[in-house]
């Protein structure tokens, strides 16, 4: 479910409690070394995500926020913020040329550039959350 988080949104709290829980508490925050990702640089989405009115040559930049039972894509469209609920049991991930996250029928790639290695470890980090959530034992990660 994607919501425009420009300001402050109730449906948005809801459905995030709801499919992927309240944020880690601040001592969860530290012993995983940090929640969240820095931004990085969008490449392309789905048209279902792509809620900018106009188009332009702007850079769209997103980060990725942890939370217990899935993840939230926060990217930005000119002065526009939106946010990407994905619950971990629909979240797929391709790390491939580029950087790509899948949910219901929907993707988000980013660039492979600096900020990509910077953010290696947190990708990491995500997968294996995820893993041990779903219970994927027999992944490699």
């Amino acid at each position: 479910m994607v919501f425009d988080t420009t300001y402050k949104n109730e449906d948005y709290n809801q459905q995030s409690l709801l499919l992927v829980g309240k944020s880690f508490r601040f001592i969860e925050r530290i012993k995983q070394g940090g929640i969240g990702s820095s931004r990085l640089i969008i490449k392309s989405k789905s048209p279902k995500l792509d809620l900018g009115k106009l188009k332009f040559g702007e850079i769209d930049y997103g980060n990725i926020e942890l939370r217990p039972r899935g993840i939230i894509v926060h990217y930005t469209s000119k002065l526009e913020r939106f946010s990407w609920i994905i619950p971990y049991y629909r979240l797929v991930i391709y790390n491939s040329q580029f950087f790509s996250i899948h949910a219901n029928g929907n993707c988000i790639q980013f660039l492979k550039n600096k900020n990509y290695s910077t953010n290696k470890k947190f990708i990491d980090k995500m997968i294996a959350i995820k893993n041990e959530y779903l219970n994927l034992s027999y992944y490699d990660s």
